[in-house]
């Protein structure tokens, strides 16, 4: 059985919303990443991976993006523990809230960041950039 999680690459204006992870995240602690989360099972539901996302978001740095969200990518991969996951990616366009490390066990800081110095950075993992060259390229189509 997979976990399925939801990341959000959220645009505002030519910058994306990127998160310095926590160091006491057991997965990716302490690198750049998007807001993004464990789906929690609802039992029947309509648009669960959208409103997990929408929730991960407003806890984890405090914001709300616009109502569409698109479908940017998924891929999978493997936790430490075993544990398989499922990650879906989607595009956002901010809305409104003051982006900030609101969840401290989650995150450690945000930056708003341009496909540039994302791809540059040290500290952006792989699949950070391919998420943020995917939805980079779905926004521009």
């Amino acid at each position: 059985m997979f976990l399925v999680n939801v990341e959000g690459a959220v645009f505002k204006e030519d910058k994306w919303l990127i998160i310095w992870r926590s160091e006491k995240e057991e997965h990716a602690g302490g690198g750049l990443a998007l807001v993004g989360g464990t789906v929690e099972n609802e039992g029947n539901s309509v648009d669960i991976l959208e409103r997990t996302l929408r929730r991960e978001l407003l806890e984890e740095v405090g914001i709300e993006v616009k109502t569409k969200l698109s479908y940017v990518r998924s891929t999978s991969f493997m936790l430490e523990n075993g544990s398989e996951v499922i990650d879906i990616v989607f595009l956002c366009e901010y809305d409104k809230g003051e982006a900030y490390a609101k969840s401290p066990d989650e995150v450690d800081a945000v930056y708003w960041m341009n496909t540039d110095e994302i791809l540059g950075h040290p500290k952006a993992p792989i699949w950070l950039k391919d998420s943020i060259r995917a939805a980079q390229k779905l926004r521009h189509r």
